[in-house]
């Protein structure tokens, strides 16, 4: 084909991928049955006058399914990360003993459950927006192009075929979430 269909092709597939590396984080971030550092990603702590997000301050960490230690690096940093935790307004309830901060992560309502697939299917959908923008664009760069019809209909072709393939891509991995969410 030609150079230039080949870097719009490129961009493209470049920008797809960023939908699904969105989607993989977003989804890592939405709690199922278990307990996962992913569920504190979002945290910022104040840190000397600074917002840093948590993973920078403390250690976090699962000890077994239904508990998150957070052991921050810094003891005078306790209190901090509790209020933020709080703050956050995530559902959790922090314990500190002095030395770290332990999270009970509850099991899920089936009314909760729902809600988190809603979430997860919202994601899903955000994602697919995302992948026809890209499609949307690569197949304006192809009108732009001066080429035959006939490539730049087999572009657009190409172009299709990778947002069929992102698309299912984005439906497999909201399915194997949604189980994980809906699980008991």
């Amino acid at each position: 084909m030609n150079e230039e269909i080949d870097f719009i092709l490129d961009s493209t597939k470049e920008a797809m991928d960023k939908a699904i590396s969105h989607l993989e984080k977003e989804l890592a971030g939405i709690r199922a049955g278990r307990a996962t550092p992913a569920m504190l990603s979002t945290i910022m702590v104040d840190y000397y006058g600074s917002q840093t997000p948590l993973s920078q301050v403390a250690n976090v960490n699962t000890p077994d399914a239904r508990t998150i230690s957070v052991q921050p690096w810094e003891k005078n940093m306790l209190q901090e990360i509790e209020k933020a935790i709080m703050l956050a307004n995530i559902g959790f309830n922090p314990m500190n003993n002095g030395e770290n901060i332990i999270i009970s992560v509850p099991p899920l309502t089936e009314e909760r459950r729902k809600g988190l697939a809603k979430q997860a299917k919202s994601e899903a959908e955000h994602a697919k927006v995302g992948i026809r923008n890209a499609r949307k664009d690569a197949n304006n760069e192809i009108k732009k192009v001066d080429i035959s019809d006939d490539m730049k209909k087999n572009a657009e072709a190409e172009v299709q075929t990778l947002t069929d393939d992102y698309v299912k891509i984005i439906d497999e991995k909201y399915t194997v979430k949604e189980k994980e969410i809906m699980t008991v």
